[in-house]
């Protein structure tokens, strides 16, 4: 019997850069997630870099949308109801991230996934130049526009902003 140790396989890094804008953030969000599957089980390791992610948009009417994320800001613990209860995201990028988690298996791949996801408030210099440059791929989803909605939206810039965002 040989005690040979093979390497481990080197993976294939690819870069992915979602551009938000105009996209509905619930499809936007399974999309991305179908994306590092679909890396995954080709043996890739994706790096998914998510821009303008405050002008993603969240169908609904706006007091209903607004409503549903302050909800949670009502909910208290029985430990210290005063200071305790759920933290939830207010940075624009954050609520995207927040989104897209949700949506990841609940296990050690989910968790690898969510690591390599990045998103930013607007489109940063390094990331437009690694697009210019061909090092990463500029993704806008068909099935997540905006045009595709008959009814009211709200843009996540909006809903930061009721939560009490007081970023750029």
């Amino acid at each position: 019997m040989s005690s040979v140790q093979q390497a481990p396989k080197q993976r294939v890094k690819e870069v992915i850069v979602v551009d938000a804008e105009g996209q509905i953030l619930g499809r936007m969000s399974s999309q991305i997630v179908k994306l590092m599957k679909q890396a995954i089980k080709e043996g890739k390791e994706a790096e998914v870099h998510i821009v303008n992610s405050e002008k993603a948009v969240v169908s609904g009417p706006w007091n209903k949308v607004i409503n549903g994320y302050k909800l949670l800001f009502t909910v208290r613990t029985l430990w210290n109801p005063e200071k305790q209860g759920i933290r939830r995201p207010r940075n624009p990028a954050r609520i995207v991230k927040r989104t897209i988690r949700g949506m990841l298996p609940k296990n050690a791949t989910g968790r690898i996934m969510y690591k390599s996801i990045k998103a930013y408030v607007g489109y940063p210099e390094e990331i437009k130049a690694m697009v210019e440059k061909g090092q990463a791929r500029l993704v806008k989803f068909k099935e997540a526009d905006v045009s595709r909605l008959k009814g009211k939206y709200v843009t996540v810039l909006e809903i930061a902003e009721a939560m009490g965002w007081k970023g750029a």
